[in-house]
């Protein structure tokens, strides 16, 4: 299944490995490996990938950080080839990630020359940029017709167990879920509260944001390593946050032109019913 129909579909940046992630799914379609079995392994690869960054050793870590985004693609991938969607590995996916980027922050500040307020600093722009990826994506795809909505605009309470989940399970990691992205997720929608009311998003603007996606964010980091610009990898996420504000003013006018196109609609079928009242009677 899909994440969006066709006519919503769109360049995602971010998405870069889904390709070989597809293949690494179908490769594990008929095998006894769940989707969580592949959410473990990425996070496998996400801690090798920071022991090579504590060790100096930037071309194996930039290896294991896309190694990481492509197996972190394919869990989802894998849900949905064997039609088995989970709230209990969308959000261990979740929690891996930002405890990863976590650590990642962790090491590269430990390696560089960075101050521990600024690469917290950092952190906290990377995480909101990405943010800002999700809450337009996760709405594109709710609104879109047959696309995947088991990711939900609003998540406040734990979700109903799916399948043979346990439903404790599924509230503690909600719980925990909710603990490390609830404060991003009310920032972001702060920023735009009235997103979810488009019916859709053009397609270059989800190009244009998709850079704040996470596999993007992590290819950078990747590139930056090898280079030896480990240095400038936390301020750059801080100067990176700037474009921030530039898609949320593009998306303030868009929903502005969405508001008046409807408003104008309704205006007319008003006047034509009037009209055809007056002309009947």
């Amino acid at each position: 299944m899909s994440k969006l129909k066709s006519q919503d579909k769109f360049l995602d940046l971010s998405d870069y490995g889904r390709p070989l992630a597809t293949r690494f799914a179908l490769a594990l379609k008929n095998s006894s490996w769940t989707p969580i079995h592949v959410t473990y392994l990425f996070g496998v690869c996400g801690l090798i990938a920071i022991f090579f960054i504590l060790t100096n050793n930037f071309v194996s870590a930039s290896i294991f950080i896309i190694l990481k985004s492509i197996i972190d693609a394919a869990d989802g991938e894998l849900s949905r080839i064997k039609n088995e969607p989970s709230h209990t590995g969308r959000y261990l996916d979740s929690i891996f990630d930002i405890l990863l980027n976590i650590l990642f922050f962790m090491a590269m500040c430990y390696v560089s020359r960075s101050a521990w307020l600024t690469t917290f600093t950092a952190l906290i722009c990377f995480q909101l940029q990405g943010t800002l990826y999700n809450y337009y994506n996760v709405i594109l795809r709710n609104k879109s017709k047959g696309g995947d909505n088991t990711s939900k605009i609003f998540e406040l309470k734990p979700p109903r167990a799916l399948g043979n989940e346990d439903q404790n399970k599924v509230d503690l990691l909600f719980n925990i879920f909710y603990i490390l992205y609830g404060s991003f997720d009310k920032i972001i929608y702060l920023l735009d509260s009235n997103a979810y009311k488009v019916k859709t998003f053009p397609n270059w603007f989800m190009t244009a944001i998709s850079i704040y996606g996470l596999g993007f964010q992590l290819l950078i980091i990747a590139i930056m390593l090898p280079l030896q610009l480990i240095d400038y990898v936390v301020p750059f996420f801080i100067y990176y946050t700037l474009f921030l504000f530039y898609f949320y003013r593009n998306s303030k006018i868009f929903n502005l032109k969405i508001n008046k196109l409807y408003t104008s609609v309704i205006c007319i079928k008003i006047r034509f019913h009037l009209y055809m009242y007056q002309e009947i009677f």
